[in-house]
């Protein structure tokens, strides 16, 4: 890297971090300011600036702050006050920030569930919340109903959009209150550390755990990502990601209202409409994931692609295999991938869009910015402690999981969950001197020599083949370029008799796609022993709401063809090819006669 580069590299962080610092100077464990105050000053100063457009309607914050208001007198008409909780079940639309913006105003707490949830798993999320009352969404008020039944003791219902059984009218209660501003006394003594929201994990196993949102932490992250973007009363934000989630509900919104700037909410993402979108509502920035990328990606080409008002966009997951097709074809002019989860204290951003990076740290900043890499052994899936007892950082272009320091400081703290046993298991104690205590990832990141940090794979995710550790993602990238791969899900699954665990591949593949010749394609990519062992073609590949892709139940699978209705592959070592898996060869290879 010339020095023009890297004065150029050095100008960009320091500028990106100056504007961001700026506007977090009131943000602070003991601050009084929350987002509640932003919206108000801007319904106050600017009435008829446009909040948020969706579909064919406009809402001013002057409307923004009154619906709020609203809500507010709702709440206090059902006793709700400060701490109390209140469950959020919608999708995307207007009156999803209204009802939380509400609720804050008097302190309360919004919990907002994940919408693609049912049954036991809907129940469990609204139960650990502790709500007396939830707002559902007319939409979700059939899956509501047959998870009621598990809760104990059952949460009032309020629909919300048209009535549903076994629900109060929100609407018609609502329409008969008075939109005039709340007295801000109900809130006095509110800071920065109280609880704002409850946003849920959501992770591909097990049960959704519920993740403590502090104000502060909220006005962290919405000015992050307004001081990376340098968003103004002018930029239009365009978000298509789900509300409950803190990447939109948090992040998109916070490019927006923290400046006074508009929100073009989408119910759901289409690949068809996304860009109509763009153009339609003359959006500056919007939010991805990095699977929404790769969507857009496959769709068949548009004359159209490069036209747009975009100036930026932000997000995180996008894949180095895809980013530089991606910025070209689109003609993105910048993009923000940034790294971070909903209740960590690791956070960072690449400011200058340094392909495949997650963000940078340069050394003058890692006194103020925490965060670490320390060695994991992922034979034993276990962290590395020297003989001093304490944990071993990892060298530039090493991978490790990544931690940061808990503190008080803002952007340091970890708020933990409702459940204190989950708290503990997310802190990792005595680390590099006697009593400190770091916040744990799960997520194995490699950092190179000019501070960029690259993510790797999940802990658990990476697995050891012919006594060498393969990383998912290197292997998702090798297959992901490949013509006629659409989709990538890489994951290890076990061998009868074999040590570790054998790669295997989830693919959606274009019609035509030829398995046999994909050893060649790849050859130069993977190293052997990385090469997936198994291949599975699939019709589409499970995600989560947050288009984050599922592997627990493909592992479960595992390479049975008697348990498995796809067609399936294995990489035969003698025809250097790829061949169909028959029942045959199957057993051949569960009973140690078929080399694999």
């Amino acid at each position: 890297m010339g020095f023009l580069e890297s004065l150029k590299r050095e100008y960009i962080y320091i500028g990106c971090l100056a504007r961001t610092l700026v506007r977090m100077r009131h943000v602070g464990p003991d601050s009084p300011r929350t987002i509640v105050d932003i919206i108000e000053e801007f319904a106050a100063r600017a009435p008829a600036n446009i909040a948020i457009l969706y579909q064919d309607r406009t809402v001013t914050y002057r409307q923004l702050d009154e619906a709020a208001n609203r809500i507010a007198r709702w709440a206090q008409a059902q006793g709700i006050g400060r701490g109390d909780v209140v469950g959020l079940l919608m999708e995307n639309r207007p009156e999803y920030l209204t009802t939380w913006l509400g609720l804050l105003k008097l302190g309360a707490v919004a919990a907002l569930i994940n919408t693609n949830l049912k049954g036991a798993a809907l129940a469990h999320s609204i139960a650990i919340s502790g709500a007396r009352h939830v707002i559902v969404g007319t939409e979700l008020g059939g899956v509501y109903g047959e998870a009621a039944g598990q809760i104990e003791p059952p949460p009032l219902a309020w629909a919300a959009g048209g009535i549903f059984p076994g629900a109060q009218d929100m609407d018609g209660v609502l329409a008969s209150l008075s939109p005039a501003a709340v007295d801000k006394s109900v809130r006095a003594g509110l800071t920065g550390k109280d609880n704002a929201l409850y946003i849920y994990t959501s992770g591909t196993t097990g049960l959704p755990k519920a993740a403590k949102f502090t104000h502060m932490r909220m006005l962290f992250m919405m000015y992050g990502f307004a001081g990376a973007v340098n968003s103004t009363p002018r930029d239009r934000t365009y978000c298509t990601l789900p509300l409950y989630h803190a990447t939109g509900g948090i992040c998109a919104v916070g490019m927006a209202f923290t400046v006074g700037g508009a929100l073009i909410l989408r119910r759901k993402f289409s690949a068809r409409e996304f860009w109509d979108d763009c153009r339609t509502y003359r959006a500056t920035f919007f939010q991805y994931i990095g699977e929404l990328c790769r969507y857009l990606l496959n769709a068949p080409p548009d004359p159209r692609d490069g036209e747009h008002c975009l100036r930026a966009i932000c997000g995180n997951g996008l894949r180095p295999e895809i980013w530089p097709a991606f910025q070209r074809r689109f003609a993105i002019p910048r993009i923000v991938e940034f790294y971070g989860a909903t209740e960590g204290n690791v956070s960072m951003l690449n400011y200058d869009n340094t392909v495949g990076a997650v963000g940078r740290l340069p050394r003058y900043m890692r006194p103020i910015f925490t965060i670490r890499l320390i060695r994991f052994d992922v034979a034993q899936e276990t962290l590395v402690r020297g003989a001093d007892g304490f944990c071993v950082e990892c060298e530039p272009g090493e991978a490790g999981e990544a931690i940061g320091e808990i503190s008080r400081k803002a952007g340091h703290t970890f708020d933990g969950y409702t459940g204190a046993a989950e708290t503990q298991k997310k802190i990792l104690r005595d680390v590099f001197k006697k009593g400190d205590a770091w916040f744990r990832t799960g997520d194995l990141l490699r950092r190179d020599a000019h501070g960029y940090f690259y993510f790797v794979d999940r802990v658990g995710d990476t697995f050891r083949w012919k006594g060498e550790n393969v990383a998912t993602s290197e292997v998702s990238e090798a297959l992901g370029v490949v013509p006629g791969v659409e989709e990538v899900n890489v994951y290890g699954v076990s061998v009868p008799g074999a040590e570790g665990r054998a790669g295997m591949a989830a693919l959606v593949a274009a019609p035509g796609f030829d398995p046999a010749a994909l050893s060649d394609k790849i050859a130069g990519n993977l190293a052997p022993f990385a090469r997936p062992v198994f291949l599975r073609l699939r019709p589409e590949l499970e995600i989560t709401g947050t288009f984050k892709l599922k592997k627990a139940d493909l592992v479960q699978d595992g390479f049975d063809p008697n348990h498995i209705d796809d067609p399936l592959y294995w990489y035969d070592p003698g025809r250097a090819r790829y061949e169909p898996l028959t029942q045959e060869i199957y057993a051949g290879i569960a009973a140690g006669r078929v080399k694999i």
